[in-house]
């Protein structure tokens, strides 16, 4: 019964020990540690104007209207409800996907005054794996680029400026491709960046 007694002893301290380190020190240390080096990236990347948040740069947000730029498809929810994150979980082989590719491509098309054999983005008819993606790939961007300039009468030049401007390179300069966050190039269209 002693052995028993003292195993018992060791493991409770063990536990308690654990606790304390894993539930309270070590996240503890984290949120300080995020809190003065990152406090941006620590507290959401939000975007905020007068006191009211527009958004964040992390997550990806619904645009509709000819005067901006449109982020990628989002089955998350009604779209992008971040509480209902997630794909839509159909593989290359679905009969579903392949008509809504094909009918999210026409869309595009149409709404971008592109022409039958013009290719599209990927980006601009598949979903992300959240289904909260912040960022399109530059090509959909530039073809979005005549729409958007046409829309809010500005010279296409500028446009493709800003478009430059808050287009992002490669993670580390070698993962992924250059992409652009919608939210912050909308806002920048608006007028209304940080």
């Amino acid at each position: 019964m002693k052995k028993w007694l003292t195993e018992f002893r060791i493991s409770l301290v063990a536990v308690l020990s654990l606790a304390v380190i894993l539930c309270g020190l070590y996240p503890a240390a984290v949120w300080v540690l995020a809190q003065g080096l990152f406090p941006a990236k620590a507290n959401g990347s939000l975007i905020m104007r007068s006191g009211t948040t527009l958004g964040s740069s992390l997550i990806g947000q619904s645009f509709s209207g000819p005067e901006y730029f449109h982020p990628r498809p989002s089955v998350a929810g009604q779209g992008y409800d971040a509480v209902r994150s997630g794909g839509s979980n159909l593989g290359p082989t679905s009969k579903k996907l392949l008509a809504a590719v094909r009918r999210r491509a026409s869309d595009y098309r149409a709404e971008n005054s592109l022409g039958p054999e013009t290719i599209v983005p990927a980006d601009a008819v598949t979903a992300s794996a959240s289904g909260l993606d912040p960022h399109i790939s530059l090509n959909n961007a530039l073809l979005q680029m005549p729409r958007v300039a046409q829309a809010r009468e500005m010279d296409e030049k500028a446009v493709r400026r800003l478009v430059e401007i808050y287009t992002e390179g490669r993670d580390l300069g070698i993962f992924g491709e250059p992409r652009v966050n919608v939210l912050m190039l909308n806002l920048a269209l608006d007028g209304t960046s940080k």
